[in-house]
């Protein structure tokens, strides 16, 4: 299979590690166009799981906002998937090197996010980690579409039709309060994920935050966040409406994609708005919350290489499954 691959395939570059993958820029013989191919390791049980559920997702999915599955080799301990590249990289590192950021920059990233839910929940997909460095630019242009991406904790439902879910799992500043409560969830809990998105896209900051994991955990159990300080002050009312309507306790009340897609921020794409750029402040904070990098499977179709720098921020944190949070608490 390696030999078949490199026949079809010049490989270029090493472009992300994960906890059970690697991904390898290459680019195709005949054509030229670049690609990545994700390679997981299916030795251990973990792997192969993450395997299952990215494969179980991708080859149902065709979607212009989510990563597309081109092919797929499969060998003994490895499975090889060749899927579309996104070389404009990460959403927040974008974000700290472009020009002026406005609500209406926020919402229309928002948009194609939320068009891409819409599409996966509607096939009762739910992603479960929903994350900035899950939300990749297709090309380092200013128009570029964002691509949703790694799918190694989705969850597609099972045979008998149940759509709940169980597993404890995802990133700990994005979990969704039921999540941590251990009861049995549905895909609102990328609803919620979606709310810390919408507010760390807009200031920098989440909305929950702590050092430490159980602490954290605490406060998104309380679900109080607030509107203090910059760049609070110059954000719309429709906005934190917009914010509001996601991150809440009750899971059944959080808005649906669809229900994002019709929120009036959204369909007036921000026109009542400030037009002041955020992009300073959000910069700002960012950078007072970088930390030491970490390797994350969530940069998988990234074109960049992993490096620290300083744009890698604590959210930057690799998701959890079951045996990894200590919920004591």
């Amino acid at each position: 299979i390696l030999f078949f691959l490199i026949n079809r395939y010049d490989i270029k570059a090493l472009i992300g590690t994960g906890n059970f993958s690697k991904v390898i820029r290459v680019e195709q013989k005949i054509s030229k166009k670049p690609f990545a191919i994700k390679v997981m390791e299916t030795r251990v049980r973990e792997g192969r799981e993450a395997c299952a559920s990215e494969l179980t997702v991708l080859r149902r999915v065709s979607h212009q906002y989510i990563v597309q599955l081109m092919e797929i080799f499969e060998a003994q301990d490895r499975v090889y998937m060749v899927m579309e590249l996104a070389t404009g990289g990460e959403l927040f590192d974008r974000l700290m090197t472009q020009g002026p950021f406005t609500e209406q920059d926020a919402v229309r990233i928002l948009q194609m996010v939320a068009d891409g839910i819409r599409y996966l929940h509607a096939l009762r997909i739910t992603h479960r980690d929903l994350k900035p460095q899950n939300l990749l630019y297709y090309h380092p242009g200013k128009e570029s579409k964002i691509l949703i991406t790694d799918f190694g904790l989705a969850h597609a439902g099972n045979r008998n039709g149940d759509w709940t879910m169980r597993t404890l799992c995802g990133t700990p500043h994005y979990i969704a309060p039921e999540i941590l409560l251990r009861k049995p969830y549905t895909s609102a809990v990328d609803m919620w994920a979606f709310g810390v998105i919408t507010y760390v896209l807009l200031t920098g900051l989440m909305p929950f935050d702590d050092e430490n994991q159980t602490r954290l955990y605490r406060k998104i159990l309380k679900g109080k966040y607030n509107y203090i300080g910059e760049p609070w002050p110059n954000i719309s009312h429709l906005a934190k409406d917009f914010i509001d309507k996601l991150l809440i306790l009750e899971a059944s009340h959080r808005m649906s994609a669809g229900q994002v897609l019709d929120h009036p921020w959204v369909i007036t794409k921000a026109a009542g708005s400030s037009m002041k750029n955020l992009q300073k402040v959000i910069s700002h904070n960012l950078m007072r919350k970088s930390s030491p990098c970490t390797q994350s499977p969530g940069s998988a179709q990234s074109s960049k290489p992993h490096s620290c720098h300083k744009s890698r921020h604590q959210w930057n944190k690799r998701n959890l499954r079951v045996e990894d949070s200590p919920l004591s608490a």
